[in-house]
C-alpha cells in the first residue's frame, strides 16, 4: 500500500504582502533582506526569502514569490511586491498598486473606493513595519501583484465588483492544502478521538475564526469536541451519526449557513454559490419588512445584506436561518442527532445562538 504524503502548507497573499513590505523597509534602511520573518495571525512564524530587494533614493522595493504549498491556488508562483517610502509622522498608509483590485460595491470587508486589501492583511503589514520604523516616522506602502488583472478574471472578483486585480486575503496567514480525501480523513479521525474520550456533543466549525469564538461560548466542551469541517458539512454530519454523536453544534458565518440551509453538500465556492434570492425568501418568512426583503434580494453579498438591516431584524432572520439549518441536520441524520446553531458576525461577535 502506497503511503500518502503529507500535503505542504503555503502562505496567503496577505502574508506575502507583509513580508514584501517588511523587506522593502529593511532594504530602504540598509538592513539585511536575505530572509524576512513575520508573525502570522495563527501564531506561527513565516520565514521567507524574497526574490529580489532593491532601493532608490527614497524607496525600498521587495518582491516575494507566493508559495501556496500543495493547494491548487491560481496565485501560486505569483510575484507580490511592496514599495515603501518613509513619511513624517507615525501613520502607515497602505495602498494598492498595479494588479491589486479596487472595491466598487458595498458589502465587502473593505469599503468602496479602497484597494482590495482585507483587514487582516492590512494589520499584518502594519505589524511587520512598526518595530523597524525609525522613531517618529511612518510609511507609505504600495502593494502590487504581477499579472494581477489577468488572474482576477479567474476569480470571483469581477462578480463581486472588485476591478483591476486580485484581492490580498488571508485570516490565518497560511494556506491549508485543499485535499478532499485528506480533509475527510481528518474529520473521521477527529470524531474517533472525540468518541474515544466519551464525548457525545461536538462542535462543527467551518473555519478557525468561528472555532475560536465557539470555544469561548462552549467552554464546558473538551478540546477534542471542536472539529473543523471546512466545506464538508454533509460528510461530517453523516460521520457524526456513524460515530454515535448525540448533539451537533454548528458554528459558522451567515454565508456558509445560507449554503447549508440551501441544501449544499459542500460549501466550497467552486461547488456551491450564495443564493440571495433564498435569503430574501427566508427574510420574508421571518416577517422582515418588504422594503428590507427587496434590499436583500438586490444585495451584493450576504455581508452586504446583513449590513442593511437593523439588529432586531437580523435576529429574526438568523432565527429563521438557524431553523432551516437545524432542519437540514435532522434530515441528514434521520432525526438521530439534536442540533444547535451559533451564527457569527463578520467582526467575530455572536449574531445568534439558537440555544438562547
Amino acid at each position: 500500500m502506497k503511503k500518502r504524503q503529507t500535503l505542504r502548507t503555503g502562505y496567503t497573499t496577505g502574508t506575502c504582502a507583509a513580508v514584501a513590505a517588511r523587506g522593502a523597509l529593511l532594504c530602504l534602511l540598509g538592513g539585511e533582506t536575505g530572509k524576512i520573518t513575520v508573525q502570522l495571525p495563527c501564531g506561527d512564524i513565516a520565514c521567507i526569502v524574497p526574490e529580489q530587494s532593491s532601493r532608490t533614493d527614497d524607496s525600498g522595493i521587495c518582491r516575494v514569490v507566493k508559495d501556496a504549498g500543495d493547494d491548487p491556488d491560481i496565485t501560486n508562483g505569483t510575484v507580490i511586491s511592496a514599495t515603501v517610502k518613509l513619511l513624517s509622522g507615525k501613520m502607515i498608509i497602505i495602498k494598492g498598486g498595479a494588479g491589486v483590485g479596487v472595491v466598487t460595491r458595498p458589502g465587502l470587508a473593505v469599503p468602496p473606493g479602497e484597494a482590495a486589501i482585507n483587514p487582516v492583511p492590512r494589520t499584518m503589514i502594519r505589524t511587520a513595519l512598526e518595530d523597524i520604523l525609525p522613531h517618529g516616522q511612518g510609511a507609505e506602502v504600495i502593494i502590487s501583484v504581477a499579472r494581477g488583472r489577468e488572474l482576477a478574471e479567474k476569480t470571483l472578483n469581477p462578480r463581486l465588483g472588485i476591478v483591476g486585480g486580485i484581492s490580498i486575503l488571508g485570516t490565518t496567514g497560511l494556506v491549508v492544502p485543499y485535499s478532499h480525501t485528506a480533509y475527510r480523513e481528518s474529520i473521521v479521525c477527529a470524531l474517533d478521538v472525540a468518541r474515544a474520550m466519551g464525548l457525545e456533543t461536538i462542535v462543527f466549525s467551518t473555519g478557525k475564526s468561528s472555532e475560536q469564538v465557539a470555544k469561548k461560548v462552549f467552554a464546558e466542551i473538551a478540546e477534542p469536541g471542536f472539529i473543523l469541517i471546512a466545506d464538508y458539512f454533509s460528510f461530517a454530519v453523516k460521520e457524526a451519526v456513524r460515530h454515535d454523536i448525540k448533539k451537533i453544534i454548528l458554528a459558522c458565518f451567515p454565508g456558509k449557513l445560507l449554503k447549508i440551509a440551501s441544501g449544499a453538500a459542500c460549501t466550497h465556492y467552486s461547488k456551491s454559490s450564495i443564493d440571495l434570492a433564498m435569503l430574501a425568501d427566508i427574510a420574508q418568512q421571518a416577517s422582515i419588512s418588504r422594503t428590507q426583503v427587496n434590499a436583500i434580494s438586490r444585495a451584493n453579498t450576504v455581508r452586504h445584506a446583513f449590513s442593511l438591516m437593523p439588529a432586531d431584524q437580523i435576529k429574526r432572520l438568523c432565527s429563521q436561518l438557524s431553523m432551516r439549518a437545524i432542519k437540514r441536520i435532522h434530515s441528514e441524520t434521520n432525526g438521530q442527532v439534536s442540533a444547535e446553531v451559533l451564527i457569527l458576525a463578520y467582526t467575530n461577535e455572536i449574531l445568534y445562538n439558537s440555544k438562547q
